[in-house]
């Protein structure tokens, strides 16, 4: 309903009073009949489908009636909520430890659950002279009383009121009278153009209204340009960017004549042909990573000395949702709802924990989301010492306005950095001692990651945005060739992070638009292809070259396949392809986790001994970890906000550390997958964990103004430590230190005897 619509969009006087900062005066985040909800897809950090009206700290949020024929636009009572205090509404403190009751709140009941506007509905939509509008106003006002006495944070099955079965029959019947002229659809769309979008994007459906007509919807590769389409069935309407995947946008389409806003019935979402009811668990944990990720009030800030206190917030808004029955259920706040089920707010412990054992040499950090003075575009690469744990270094690199660094990797000398422009079309190259840029280089749309080839130095470039691998000469001086990854006739494959065999002789791609892995015949460039599960988006490699991971992002899984003879674990034999899922031990609409487990997952490299491979997992906030030997998921480990990068680096004395990077909190964690060196990880845990905010002895070329130490994506640990590329690792000055071992790290018996 309309005034649900209001209170989750916060009226304007209102919003300007809680936020701070007035809306554009042409934005459109509430769609009414065919008003659109309108997207401009962009590169800046938080507003990537920005409606350009800030909502509870989200832009990437529309709100839409759904109008009917015979039932006029209900307009929006500013003037009613501009004087409520909507803060008082979020984070709610429990009294005594119980939850507060709705009749509790610094709120009228009817203001909260937006009855006003539910009687407005029902006295248009009521027949004249029926008497269904005197009714209807009577059940409300006993529902009123009725919900009075029940806590904010549960969802009320309405079914069970007194006058639950006979209001929602009544509303059931005003919708009918109507159903001839059901619907003048919700247009929503979506603007990719430059100077606000510098890449290559998709509007991919991510959760829908199930049945609803002409969905799901995708592109057939990525695109620039305006995109419409028509949202005729109230629910939940979300879309991502298949390239970039944390671009999130969504649209809430109401029916008017319901109680609270509505999710739909029943909801599809884009990851193992799911169909459930609006409120499984799996919803809910997609929803509460929307305002995670989209709000950037509610990054996860932690510090390196003391604690903080976090508490997210969301909506306080009416949520209608249904059961397997089709039951319906009315969550009279979402903020109260997800405190409760998320556990929320919490203290972040102070940061003190480091490694009993320093790393050898450094890691470098892309934070992406920091913001510097002197740029338009975000992102820095952050140097940090693994010795002393202090950040050394930050690169913004203002005289090229550097675009979203996503990935990095080094030259044979570790003399420079190669990195990424994600958001850009260009891969940059800059000096790794001083921080100074030395040149760019335009590769095309969307670069995601870069390694070397261990043979001649050459660089690959995956283009994340096209359909190719770019092959560039040593130092990034010019492009030797373009390595397609697909077939003739075959859409876009868009691969991400691929990965390179140690004799440099094979690649392996995912590709997030095809749904599958090439394998690249390096020297030839040759392919053959791969299936996978749903958009793999990131690869790994066993250091011998038998065998190759993919993360499958929207398949909640990771597929083994074999690059050689059958090499993937199950059972206790040998199979060519398998798959690892990650949510095994997880049921999407309930919610029981019986195990380990994770979530939307991303980067996975395999140790550089080969015995596991780590998988960083953003949905579930955690690490998984996996034994090559088997296959088998053996243990999940903590991670922060937004879990995403990986890489392995050398452990002092011998040893691996893993350094995992997350996109929504400022920290650096570190693992030791095997701490007793046993070749079994069932013992991995978390050794250390920092912040990567700068402090008064980092080095930087640009002030920090925003976002400090956020964004943490490509993570590359110097010296080298594969299997192919440590080998050439230096010998001397601050990057020496590799043991024989970690030198041969499949070698050792032969060379390090």
């Amino acid at each position: 309903m309309l005034a649900a619509v209001a209170a989750f969009v916060v009226p304007v006087a209102a919003m300007s009073a809680l936020q701070g900062n007035a809306p554009q005066a042409n934005a459109q985040p509430v769609g009414i009949g065919p008003l659109p909800v309108e997207f401009d897809l962009t590169d800046n950090q938080g507003s990537w489908f920005d409606t350009d009206v800030n909502l509870f700290g989200t832009q990437a949020l529309g709100v839409a009636e759904l109008p009917r024929i015979g039932l006029a636009s209900l307009p929006l009572n500013l003037d009613a909520l501009a004087g409520l205090d909507v803060s008082s509404l979020v984070n709610l403190p429990a009294a005594s430890g119980k939850s507060l009751s709705i009749g509790e709140l610094p709120v009228a009941t009817e203001d909260l659950l937006n009855l006003d506007l539910l009687r407005e509905a029902v006295n248009q939509a009521a027949f004249p002279l029926s008497g269904q509008d005197r009714k209807a106003n009577k059940l409300i006002d006993q529902f009123e009383e009725q919900v009075k006495g029940l806590p904010v944070d549960q969802p009320i099955d309405l079914s069970d009121l007194p006058v639950g079965v006979e209001l929602e029959d009544l509303l059931g019947d005003l919708r009918g009278q109507l159903q001839t002229g059901l619907t003048l659809p919700v247009t929503a769309t979506f603007k990719i153009a430059q100077p606000e979008a510098a890449a290559l994007h998709t509007v991919t459906s991510l959760i829908w209204p199930t049945g609803a007509k002409g969905f799901p919807i995708d592109q057939t590769g990525a695109t620039s340009g305006t995109i419409e389409m028509q949202l005729d069935k109230p629910g939940l309407y979300a879309f991502a960017c298949k390239i970039h995947p944390y671009m999130l946008g969504a649209v809430v389409v109401d029916d008017p004549l319901t109680v609270g806003l509505d999710f739909g019935k029943r909801l599809s979402v884009n990851s193992r042909g799911l169909d459930v009811p609006s409120n499984a668990d799996i919803i809910a944990q997609l929803v509460q990573k929307f305002f995670t990720i989209t709000s950037p009030g509610n990054w996860q800030k932690f510090s390196n000395s003391k604690d903080q206190y976090y508490d997210p917030t969301y909506p306080p808004a009416p949520i209608l949702m249904y059961d397997e029955d089709e039951k319906p259920f009315l969550v009279p706040s979402l903020d109260a709802y997800f405190q409760t089920k998320f556990h929320e707010g919490k203290t972040l412990p102070a940061l003190n924990q480091r490694p009993a054992v320093p790393g050898v040499g450094e890691v470098w950090i892309d934070t992406q989301m920091e913001k510097t003075a002197g740029k338009s575009k975000s992102g820095t690469a952050t140097k940090v010492d693994v010795e002393n744990w202090k950040v050394e270094r930050k690169v913004a690199l203002p005289e090229i306005n550097m675009n979203n660094p996503h990935n990095m990797w080094t030259d044979r000398d570790h003399k420079v950095i190669y990195q990424t422009e994600w958001f850009s079309d260009r891969l940059t190259v800059f000096d790794r001692e001083t921080g100074k840029y030395i040149r760019s280089i335009k590769v095309g749309p969307d670069p995601s990651h870069v390694m070397t080839r261990t043979d001649t130095d050459q660089l690959h470039v995956a283009i994340n945005g096209g359909n190719a691998v770019v092959e560039l000469s040593p130092g990034a001086k010019g492009i030797d060739r373009r390595i397609p990854v697909q077939n003739p006739g075959e859409k876009p494959a868009h691969p991400h992070a691929h990965w390179m065999s140690a004799d440099a002789t094979t690649m392996i791609t995912p590709n997030v638009n095809n749904y599958d892995a090439t394998v690249v015949d390096i020297p030839s460039g040759t392919i053959r292809k791969e299936r996978t599960g749903e958009l793999p988006i990131a690869s790994g490699m066993t250091p011998d070259g038998s065998k190759a991971y993919q993360a499958n992002f929207l398949g909640q899984s990771v597929t083994c396949f074999s690059l050689k003879e059958d090499a993937c674990n199950d059972g206790g034999g040998k199979v060519h392809n398998k798959e690892i899922d990650l949510w095994a031990n997880y049921d999407p609409k309930s919610g029981a986790v019986n195990g380990p487990m994770g979530g939307l997952p991303i980067q996975l490299p395999v140790s550089p001994d080969g015995n596991y491979l780590l998988v960083a997992n953003t949905l579930t906030s955690n690490v998984t970890v996996i034994d090559t030997k088997t296959d088998m998921v053996v243990k999940s480990l903590p991670c922060d906000a937004g879990c995403h990068g990986i890489n392995f680096g050398a452990k002092k004395g011998g040893g691996y550390y893993a350094y995992v990077s997350s996109k929504f909190a400022n920290t650096l964690s570190v693992i030791d997958g095997d701490p007793n060196g046993d070749g079994d990880p069932s013992d991995a845990a978390v050794v250390g964990k920092m912040v990567l905010d700068a402090d008064e002895g980092t080095a930087t070329d640009d002030k920090i103004v925003d976002y400090a130490g956020m964004g943490g994506q490509g993570v590359l640990a110097l010296p080298l430590a594969y299997n192919g590329w440590s080998q050439t690792a230096p010998t001397s000055g601050p990057l020496a230190g590799l043991t024989c071992a970690q030198r041969n790290p499949i070698s050792v018996k032969a060379n390090c005897s």
